[in-house]
Parts: C-alpha cells; sequence; structure tokens
C-alpha cells in the first residue's frame, strides 16, 4: 500500500504547472473506462462534462478526471488531457470515431500570485497534455498540479491522497487540492481538523490540541475576492453502478466536512468525483457500500491534511506561509 489513490489498480495521477504562474493542473487517469459519478456541494462550482455522470445520462464509462487551477481558464486543462487519450485511441466509440470522456473542475488560484499575463490563450490545455503523459502511480504532494496555487484562509494548501481498506479487503483511496474558504487546521495552531482520522504520522502526528476554544470556532474566511474550492476524487477497486458511485461521492463529502473549519460555503465550488476502478463484488450492496462511504469519507480527510502538510509556500511577496514554515516538521 502506497497510502495513494494508486492503490486501486489501473489508477494513475500525473502533475504539470508552472511555478512563476503559481497554478497548475492534475490529471487522474484510468487505463480502462470507469464507471464514475459526481457530487457538487459549493455554492460557486466550475465543471465540464459533470452532467453525463448522472445515474439517469447514457454514457456509462470515463477515461480520466481533470483537476484543475486557473478557475474558468483551467476548464481547457480537459482537452489536452482528452487530446493525449486520443493519441493512445482511447474514447467512447462512436461509429469510426472515438472521443475520449473527461470530466473536470476547476479552482480559483489566479489571486495567489504567479504572472498570469498568459497572452492569448492561457496555458491550461498543455498542462492538461503534460499530466496526462507524466501519469503514474508515484503520487507526488504538496505544492504540485492542481494544488501549486491553492491555499486556505491561513496556510498554503496543496495536494494530498490517501487510501485505506474495508473489512472485507476493498480499497478506496483518494486526491484532493485543497483550496478552501476556511481553515484546516483548528484556531492559528498546528492542530489539523482530521487529526482524530490520522494513520501513523502521516501529516505531523501532533493530535488533537488539549482543548477548542471559542475563538478556535469563530467564523474566518478569505473573503469574496480570494475565491476557493476544494476538488476531490475517491476511486475504489469495488464494482459499483452509477448510482452508487453517486452515494460514494456523496459520503466522501463529509471528509471535506472533517477536515475544512467551514466548507461548503457560498464562496466555494467544492466538488467530489467517485469511481469504480475494479470488479471486486461487494458482499452486501447496502452494508458493504455504506463502509465504503464511511472510509471514504475517512481518507479524504486525512488526504486533505497530507497535502497541506506536504505544501510549501509560493515564491511571491505576501504568499502565505505553508503548514511546515508556521509549526517546523
Amino acid at each position: 500500500m502506497r497510502n495513494a489513490i494508486t492503490d486501486i489498480p489501473g489508477v494513475r495521477v500525473g502533475h504539470a504547472g508552472d511555478t512563476a504562474l503559481g497554478s497548475g493542473t492534475t490529471v487522474v487517469l484510468f487505463e480502462r473506462a470507469v464507471v464514475a459519478s459526481v457530487d457538487v456541494r459549493g455554492g460557486g462550482p466550475g465543471t465540464r462534462e459533470t452532467a453525463l455522470l448522472d445515474p439517469a445520462q447514457t454514457v456509462a464509462g470515463i477515461d480520466a478526471i481533470v483537476l484543475s487551477g486557473g478557475s474558468a481558464f483551467g476548464l481547457d486543462a480537459a482537452s489536452g488531457a482528452q487530446a493525449w487519450l486520443r493519441e493512445q485511441g482511447r474514447g467512447f466509440p462512436v461509429g469510426e470515431a472515438r472521443v475520449p470522456i473527461v470530466p473536470a473542475a476547476i479552482l480559483f488560484d489566479l489571486l495567489s500570485g504567479g504572472d498570469k499575463n498568459w497572452g492569448r490563450y492561457p496555458p491550461y490545455r498543455e498542462f492538461g497534455y503534460e499530466a496526462a503523459r507524466r501519469a503514474d502511480r508515484d503520487v507526488a504532494l504538496g505544492s504540485v498540479g492542481a494544488g501549486l496555487g491553492a491555499t486556505t484562509v491561513n496556510l498554503k494548501g496543496g495536494f494530498g491522497t490517501a487510501s485505506a481498506q474495508t473489512s472485507d479487503g476493498i480499497t478506496v483511496g483518494a486526491v484532493v487540492a485543497t483550496n478552501a474558504v476556511g481553515s484546516v487546521v483548528v484556531g492559528d495552531g498546528p492542530h489539523f481538523w482530521a487529526a482524530p482520522f490520522e494513520q501513523g504520522k502521516e501529516f505531523g502526528g501532533r493530535g488533537w490540541p488539549h482543548s477548542v476554544t471559542a475563538s478556535d470556532l469563530v467564523f474566518r474566511s478569505k473573503g469574496a475576492a480570494r475565491a476557493n474550492t476544494t476538488l476531490a476524487v475517491v476511486a475504489t477497486d469495488a464494482r459499483l453502478d452509477k448510482a452508487q458511485c453517486k452515494r460514494l461521492a456523496i459520503m466522501a463529502q463529509d471528509g471535506l466536512a472533517r477536515a475544512i473549519y467551514p466548507v461548503h460555503t457560498p464562496l466555494d465550488g467544492d466538488v467530489v468525483f467517485a469511481a469504480s476502478a475494479g470488479e471486486r463484488p461487494l458482499r452486501d450492496p447496502v452494508f458493504s457500500l455504506a463502509e465504503l462511504g464511511m472510509l471514504a469519507a475517512n481518507v479524504l480527510a486525512r488526504a486533505i491534511a497530507r497535502g497541506v502538510y506536504e505544501a510549501t509556500a509560493l515564491p511571491f511577496p505576501g504568499s502565505l506561509p505553508s503548514w511546515r514554515d508556521r509549526f517546523g516538521s
């Protein structure tokens, strides 16, 4: 186990980006078309090809999922991943044509620093192509890919991953780019809201604070001028249909609530995709799915904290510090 979404056979992850730009893209690539769905909870989402993930829609399989910075400009990244997949002969067959199916979601990092004067066309299409080309089982964490320009209210955000197994040996993993309007730590301290779910010392082992004070629970936000969004993908080697993937995505959203305070606000565009990338049958269609969803939420909470824990500050004046800048290792 790599403690990564790539513990699911056939799942790979690739990143691309530009530090001078302060933004990037992540592609979750599936070696074969997989069943997937999505759950959107934030008040300001930016997405592509998510309508077809509804259980009532026709297309059954997708080839990749793209998470990108760049706000609406970042939706171009899916075209780049689609171009790479087409070169590999992948895609939904329509007669002699093949159309790679690549849902995507974007986060707002346009005010995190860096040179965003990219000219006529933004670079995200090329980021998407390069991230797909680089996709591998080893998953880089922190200020990479879609997490490169990500921030929280008081610390640098980042890209994280984690995985776990159910009592039946079914694996679930998650990746997440955390660019939240709120905080992933309790107050101004080093303790992660996700601390009760930590495995080993994957994000520092600081545990829970001795107490949570009233000041720790006060509403804090970047404000409307510093828009946000946390994007995630959960995947499993269980054999699920679209409706079950939808339920998995819904339950996995609880992981955001366990790790970010506050979350799902009118200023966020929080999106969680869920994909069935395996053929292991559920022992019970109800209770096994319930356990899988519970673990998906735990894994997602851990991935959020890992991403912030591993992040590094952007090299621009006024950039937010990383967790390690504030609290050491």
